[in-house]
């Protein structure tokens, strides 16, 4: 790559637009640094050490009821269906479903979902990014769907709305030998990048690692006034050079649908920012007096457990000589001078009073005792237990909700990566493996259709269904749609593709079959 003035120019600015965002995120830092130590257990990592004999316990409920949560939220995994808004476009929107499908199992994105669980629940926030791979299914490509680590990401501090910000970092760090082998014409250049990051004295922008240099994907977008629509670049930056530049290869914008390609989802949302909080917010205060509790309980039975015995000078008795236990006779003056002193308990309620308050973190949080499975209460029957577990799981229903509703505005822009790039491809190889060369014929013409009219709106819709439902929603689904087949408000094909049960695509294809010997 050439440098000039004008490259070193943009490169300063990039990097004056990080720092301006990272300075900012100093306080979310701690706070994501804090939520993690919490989570892990580690409550008294910043309270001062008084006594280095004191006990520090810990009860790790903030994490139990986070992973309970979690073992919740792993029965709502979300699956993209794609509807068509007019019957023509029907088939295009089976084979879609079908794509996008298969883009999720080669991203593992049930991996992906787990990561971001832990992310929503501990820190408050997840970030999915939605993008292109060209090298993907033997280079036919395909768009994915992949976790952002929060920690590695910045938004615009001044603004509510993600995609309103005026750019978006994401960044890690590299060592020179990545560099010399992905950049090898540009890898020598490089220089140190601690001038261009270490303006605040901030430990983690300084290489903590030998010949490590941070590589920051800076994400921004410009407004087109003639085309009346917004552009969105990537420059890769690295030891204060611009190492790619999106404008070069894609002068309309890196992605034609003109957003960041990042999703952002909140599980308590924080007014003024994008950004949430977590159950470790929430929940931290009664943890911490929790454990204090717990430590005085500790002492007071450390100290009840070793009396102490006081001896006045006027006795007459030998301190030493009474500490040897292995004595039968104490020559002494006077035993008044002789005292056991014993530590008083504490009082029943304390006891208590701790259970209550832990028992309360998980109650609050949903981790009780119907969404782990207990039957404390003496309900036997399963239907009853299944339902109070349906009621007591609104929690993690919750944060499903919000975790489905970024899915579906990710697998938004994954449709149209796709019908950018390789729409009519994936058409194509997914009428061969279903061996329909006629549908495959009708789908591609549908695709090219929509990827040659850039100003034409994909006439499709995403929904979003849960991958894994539980019994009892799913009996209730099922029901329901079994009384509309009944009362002749839907036909029994409908009733099909809306129940779920295991086997329903081969229950499909037998059915086909049948209809075709008949």
């Amino acid at each position: 790559m050439k440098t000039d003035i004008r490259t070193n120019a943009e490169a300063a600015a990039c990097y004056e637009l990080f720092r301006e965002f990272y300075e900012a995120y100093a306080g979310e830092r701690a706070r994501l640094d804090r939520c993690e130590r919490i989570y892990r257990g580690d409550h008294w990592y910043d309270v001062p050490v008084t006594d280095p004999n004191e006990p520090r316990p810990v009860t790790p409920v903030i994490h139990s009821a986070i992973e309970n949560v979690r073992a919740d939220l792993e029965d709502y995994v979300p699956e993209a269906v794609i509807t068509a808004d007019s019957t023509e476009y029907a088939e295009l929107a089976e084979t879609l479903t079908r794509v996008i499908r298969e883009n999720h199992l080669n991203c593992s994105y049930d991996e992906e979902y787990r990561k971001l669980t832990h992310d929503l629940l501990v820190c408050g926030w997840c970030v999915q990014e939605a993008g292109y791979d060209p090298e993907a299914l033997s280079g036919m490509g395909a768009a994915y769907l992949r976790h952002v680590d929060v920690s590695t990401v910045l938004f615009d501090p001044l603004s509510y709305d993600m995609q309103e910000g005026r750019a978006v970092f994401k960044f890690t760090r590299r060592t020179r030998e990545w560099f010399r082998e992905h950049y090898p014409n540009e890898a020598d250049g490089l220089s140190d990048d601690a001038p261009y990051l270490d303006t605040a004295g901030d430990g983690v922008l300084t290489p903590r690692i030998d010949r490590s240099i941070m590589m920051i994907e800076c994400w921004q977008r410009e407004f087109d006034a003639k085309a009346n629509k917004y552009r969105v670049h990537m420059r890769l930056l690295a030891g204060g050079r611009i190492l790619e530049d999106s404008r070069r290869g894609y002068p309309e914008g890196i992605y034609r649908h003109g957003k960041y390609p990042f999703v952002v989802t909140c599980l308590f949302p924080r007014k003024g920012s994008c950004l949430g909080y977590g159950f470790v917010d929430m929940y931290e205060t009664a943890q911490r007096y929790s454990d204090k509790l717990d430590q005085t309980v500790m002492k007071n039975a450390l100290l009840s457990s070793h009396n102490k015995l006081l001896v006045t000078a006027a006795s007459g008795f030998d301190a030493d000589d009474l500490r040897d236990w292995s004595k039968d006779v104490h020559m002494g003056d006077n035993l008044n001078g002789v005292t056991w002193f014993a530590t008083a308990p504490l009082p029943a309620y304390m006891i208590n009073y701790i259970a209550d308050m832990r028992d309360g973190i998980k109650e609050e949080s949903g981790a009780n005792e119907w969404s782990r499975g207990m039957t404390n209460y003496g309900v036997t029957s399963g239907t009853a237990i299944a339902a109070l577990q349906e009621k007591s799981s609104k929690r993690a229903r919750m944060a499903a909700k919000s975790l489905h509703s970024a899915f579906r505005r990710a697998v938004e822009q994954e449709l149209e990566l796709e019908r950018e790039f390789a729409l009519g491809l994936r058409c194509i190889k997914t009428f061969i493996d279903r061996a329909d060369p006629e549908g495959a014929a009708r789908a591609e013409g549908k695709a090219r259709e929509m990827m040659n009219d850039e100003s034409a709106p994909i006439s499709v819709r995403v929904t979003v269904k849960v991958q894994r439902e539980s019994g009892f929603s799913a009996i209730a689904h099922n029901d329901t749609v079994f009384r509309l087949v009944e009362t002749g408000m839907i036909t029994p094909d409908v009733g099909l593709e809306l129940i779920v049960f295991e086997g329903k695509e081969q229950a499909k294809s037998l059915m086909e079959k049948m209809r075709e010997q008949e």
